[in-house]
């Protein structure tokens, strides 16, 4: 018998060790034990949870917010910990208490909890538990209470009784009017939510009036808010009924006095259009979106700029082509000008969506003007936004069309005095070869990439060099062979000692690729030469580099061309005169002494 109560007590003293760190001056060592909760409940027993464990952490709710936000995350899953459903209940004092902290993550947390635990009550324990709770939350005395019970309406709703339901309904209405803006900001914002399990009826006669009065409220924070909500009512009324009791309010919204409640506008435009359905898009929102993509704030006019083409795509076909030539166009040539890059930055990411809907006329006719000077903005994200959707176009128009009007703007910019403009444009290459596949890019702007080699300043020449190899990667051993390596063995013998040094840069840079996709044969028998015979050359620099490069091109040559090629030349660059040779030809046979080894 003393045997076993030994047991006992040994099984339990971690437990106790447990609580007492719950009641340790550390912060660290009380959030560590909160994260441990189930443990102890584990070992507790479900009895001993229910009437110790939970009555203890309810006592210890004042302390630190990350402790305080560890327990509202735990509370949330202990509902097998407690005796399952049946005795869930009891998780929802602390997580009341929780619930009405001053830190807004551990509210929002705890809101979480009850969120989830609610869903494992029965209809019976919903009413007398959790319901009672949703309603001292709602009329509590602290603004915290009010805004965390404004989350836990629609979870509940759908299974109370028919005058339960009209009470939270009366108690939502409260918090909708409630002094304190944080609070008509949190009913705002659940507005929606909570619209989607009331009755169509309680929708019209109570929610709406609601919404409306939230619509019109001094804070702008509140009203921006009530914008969420409008897109969620909308799809839930019929057109008729969404014309009448939604759409004036949403009117009022566009035209804001508050440019962040028309951002809010501009931001959810499509989930309103796809909301309020066709008809009401055509004699509404047209009008609407155009004075938003006319807005004064920039913040505004960016985001209906990037919501043109899936609001051009979502148009009835009926009166597509139409409603973007008439209306939406005029305001597009306006923004492609736009004094703030961000809003033609938006737009250029989406404009050329629009080649599909319009089809190749009017494509060519009056987008491909758009598309050129774009390509010509001096913001680098407008252009590679336009870039990076050539296909759209090349879809519609066809390649040659392409060619004889984007491309000639490319090159010109490719070819422009000032080289940072150059820089732009050669990043911009991989992804636009990638776009006009191998045939169109060695007919138009493979030559152009050979010729950034040896440009005169050295940040081209460097992005060159990486922007072969990302070519190479993208086209393969074919044309590495063809396009690459004759243009690296020729730089190799130019007459500016730059050229040669550019051209051992592109064999380190690109070597990796080369050997992959052309194999150690042709590394071996087409570049090592082109190294080997520079290691004669004039200028102590290439020769430098040249033993760099060695060591870097050693692992992808075959193992006979090491001993009887590259040894005996670091070797000879070992004893070079100029002491930066002598330097990275030691530092060479040092690295390279296991390949020689093993060779």
């Amino acid at each position: 018998m003393a045997s076993s109560e030994t047991t006992t007590d040994d099984s339990l003293y971690p437990i106790a060790v447990l609580i007492d760190e719950l009641r340790n001056e550390d912060v660290q060592l009380r959030l560590n034990s909160i994260k441990k909760l189930s443990t102890i409940a584990l070992a507790l027993g479900v009895e001993r949870t229910r009437s110790e464990l939970i009555p203890f952490l309810t006592d210890t709710i004042y302390d630190e917010d990350e402790v305080l936000l560890a327990l509202a995350e735990q509370l949330g899953t202990f509902t097998p910990l407690v005796g399952g459903p049946e005795c869930v209940h009891c998780l929802l004092p602390p997580l009341e208490s929780l619930a009405t902290v001053e830190e807004t993550v551990v509210r929002d947390k705890a809101v979480d909890s009850l969120r989830r635990i609610c869903e494992e009550h029965n209809n019976e324990d919903l009413e007398t538990h959790f319901v009672p709770l949703v309603k001292r939350l709602a009329v509590g005395d602290w603004f915290t209470s009010r805004t965390s019970a404004c989350g836990l309406f629609s979870v509940c709703y759908t299974r109370l009784s028919i005058a339960t339901k009209a009470e939270l309904r009366s108690h939502f209405r409260s918090l909708c009017q409630d002094d304190t803006p944080m609070v008509r900001r949190a009913a705002a914002s659940k507005l929606g939510e909570f619209a989607r399990v009331v009755e169509v009826e309680y929708l019209k006669s109570d929610l709406i009036p609601m919404f409306v009065a939230l619509a019109q409220d001094e804070q702008d924070s509140v009203r921006l808010l009530a914008v969420e909500a409008c897109v969620s009512m909308a799809g839930l009324l019929q057109q008729e009924d969404t014309e009448l009791l939604v759409m004036p309010t949403l009117r009022q919204a566009a035209e804001d006095k508050s440019w962040r409640v028309r951002y809010m506008v501009a931001d959810r435009f499509i989930d309103l259009q796809k909301a309020v359905g066709p008809e009401i898009t055509k004699t509404d929102l047209v009008p609407a979106f155009q004075s938003l993509l006319k807005d004064v704030e920039a913040e505004v006019r960016a985001a209906a700029a990037g919501k043109v083409r899936d609001f051009c795509q979502n148009l009835d076909t009926s009166v597509q082509e139409s409603v973007i030539m008439n209306n939406i166009l005029t305001c597009i040539k306006e923004l492609v000008n736009d004094g703030n890059q961000h809003v033609k930055s938006a737009l250029a990411g989406v404009i050329m969506g629009l080649s599909p809907i319009l089809g190749k006329d009017n494509t060519i006719n009056h987008l491909l003007p758009l598309f050129l000077s774009m390509l010509k903005d001096e913001c680098p994200e407008v252009r590679l936004n336009i870039i990076s959707n050539l296909d759209c176009v090349n879809e519609v128009i066809g390649i040659q069309q392409l060619s004889q009007s984007l491309l000639p703007a490319i090159v010109e910019l490719a070819e422009d005095t000032k080289w940072r403009v150059r820089l732009a444009i050669i990043e911009y290459m991989p992804l636009l070869a990638g776009q006009l596949g191998v045939e169109f890019f060695n007919q138009s702007l493979a030559k152009l990439c050979m010729t950034w080699l040896v440009d005169h300043v050295y940040a081209i020449r460097e992005a060159a060099t990486n922007n072969l190899r990302k070519l190479v990667e993208l086209f393969g051993a074919e044309w590495a062979s063809q396009h690459v390596l004759p243009k690296i063995n020729a730089m190799s013998r130019d007459g500016n000692y730059l050229h040669r040094m550019t051209c051992l840069h592109c064999i380190n840079v690109c070597i990796n690729v080369i050997a992959e996709v052309c194999g150690k044969d042709v590394t071996t028998k087409t570049l090592l030469p082109t190294v080997l015979a520079m290691a004669g050359d004039n200028v102590p620099n290439v020769r430098f580099n040249v033993a760099k490069c060695l060591r870097i091109i050693g692992p992808h040559i075959e193992k006979e061309a090491l001993h009887a090629q590259v040894k005996p030349v670091l070797e000879r660059l070992n004893d070079d005169p100029d002491t930066d040779v002598k330097y990275f030809a030691a530092e060479a046979m040092e690295a390279m002494t296991p390949m020689f080894a093993a060779a």
